[in-house]
């Protein structure tokens, strides 16, 4: 067996003529795992402190759970219950709506993160790793608070690009793992993560009557085909079909 699957990936290595009219089958699309609101509402509920407003923000707002997580405070404005997704998939910028309801959790959070800041000021640090060549270009810009990241790491850490030490963002498996207990505790038996919560926010706008158009473009895909597969998982599927058993 391991002789035949050595032999493949050098078949597939040759850049042969023929190769080229060869069509690979392509993966079978997979409808995505959506709780339903009164789950979802459960399993937020069952949460408290930072994890919480992190779950909040990938369901209220659409996040993804690194743009989350990456997530600057120049990139917050509170007043207009906004957020600015920098460098989404695809290295695309894009806006989506702040709840009202996580308005006050995070400015309370943003608090603490420029609380941190101070003491690292202090401390004689302070400085965070910058997209790009931004560090050159904007010499005092990683000591900046804007620029912090509002859901800091706990303990600093040498950046590998430039071995000085910082504070990088919290690592994904804390909400990783605080969404699978939160589940477990809610009682639900579907497989969860925080991107699942990503998948109800989408689900639940178009179920509310929101139109697919705004949907992509809150959520940064490319393509409104991306989005459509939300429409699979409504109540009702894609026509409103109703069972001759509900009539």
């Amino acid at each position: 067996m391991a002789a035949l699957l050595f032999l493949y990936r050098e078949v597939l290595a040759l850049d042969l003529p023929w190769m080229e009219n060869i069509v690979r089958a392509k993966q079978a699309p997979r409808l995505p795992v959506v709780l339903s609101r009164a789950e979802t509402m459960a399993l937020l509920r069952t949460m408290s402190g930072r994890e919480a407003l992190m779950a909040g923000l990938l369901y209220g707002s659409g996040l993804r759970l690194m743009e989350c997580l990456r997530l600057r405070m120049k990139d917050v404005d509170l007043v207009r219950h906004e957020i600015t997704v920098r460098e989404g998939k695809g290295g695309k910028d894009r806006k989506t709506m702040l709840p009202e309801r996580l308005r006050p959790a995070l400015q309370a959070q943003i608090d603490c993160a420029r609380a941190q800041h101070a003491r690292d000021l202090e401390a004689g640090f302070g400085a965070v790793s910058l997209p790009y060549a931004l560090a050159r270009k904007y010499r005092n810009a990683e000591k900046e608070p804007g620029w912090q990241y509002v859901f800091p790491a706990a303990r600093r850490a040498a950046d590998p690009a430039d071995g000085h030490e910082k504070r990088h963002h919290l690592d994904e498996g804390v909400l990783q793992r605080a969404v699978r207990a939160a589940a477990r505790a809610a009682g639900i038996l579907k497989p969860v993560s925080p991107h699942t919560l990503r998948h109800c926010f989408a689900t639940h706008l178009l179920e509310g009557g929101a139109d697919i158009r705004t949907v992509q473009e809150l959520l940064g895909h490319k393509d409104v085909t991306t989005t459509q597969i939300y429409t699979h998982v409504l109540n009702r599927g894609t026509v409103g079909v109703l069972s001759p058993l509900d009539r």
